[in-house]
């Protein structure tokens, strides 16, 4: 019996590991459990992933996918006439007010990076992406300082279950685009 040509099937297994973790936490996660998500034969997982980093990091990198799309839909970051703290904040917002499932995935795999350093090149991507788009607005580390911020907030939003508040956070964002007093840096 010749094999069946499937050019589908590698994107049918990181689809399928998505929605594994995102049903039973990365604890849930292995060839066997998405192989029967996917409704292939184990072999095809390892196939096209020879490791759960290797899959894992093909999840982690459709899945920030979300959050570069917020930006992207948007389109306000790279608008001098547009007030950056205002604009980081709701697009905060919309993102969180969205699919939270997805959201809580793209975070669980993002910090799944702690003990997989496999994965930490594709976690450390969203981060210098974000800083890179808004260093074209501000100073690479302050740049950097946002996207910490931001990535802080995103947290305590998603542990405490505590509302979002896009006031608060565009607040906290301001406070690091004020331009630093001289000799500030100095005490």
């Amino acid at each position: 019996m010749a094999r069946r040509y499937d050019p589908e099937r590698r994107q049918r297994i990181i689809d399928a590991a998505i929605r594994v973790v995102g049903a039973k936490g990365l604890a849930g996660l292995s060839h066997r459990s998405v192989a029967a998500e996917a409704d292939v034969p184990l072999g095809s997982t390892t196939y096209h992933f020879a490791t759960l980093d290797e899959l894992m990091t093909a999840a982690l990198r459709q899945a920030s996918e979300g959050f570069a799309k917020a930006v992207a839909a948007r389109g306000g970051l790279t608008d001098a006439r547009v007030d950056l703290p205002t604009e980081l904040a709701g697009l905060l917002g919309a993102w969180l007010a969205g699919d939270r499932t997805g959201v809580e995935l793209e975070y669980e795999l993002y910090l799944a990076a702690l003990r997989r350093p496999a994965l930490r090149p594709v976690a450390a991507e969203w981060a210098e992406d974000l800083a890179a788009l808004l260093a074209r607005r501000t100073d690479p580390r302050t740049a950097r300082a946002l996207v910490a911020l931001m990535d802080g907030i995103c947290l305590q939003v998603l542990l405490t279950d505590a509302p979002y508040d896009e006031e608060y956070t565009r607040e906290a964002l301001a406070r690091l685009l004020v331009p630093a007093r001289p000799g500030a840096a100095d005490r």
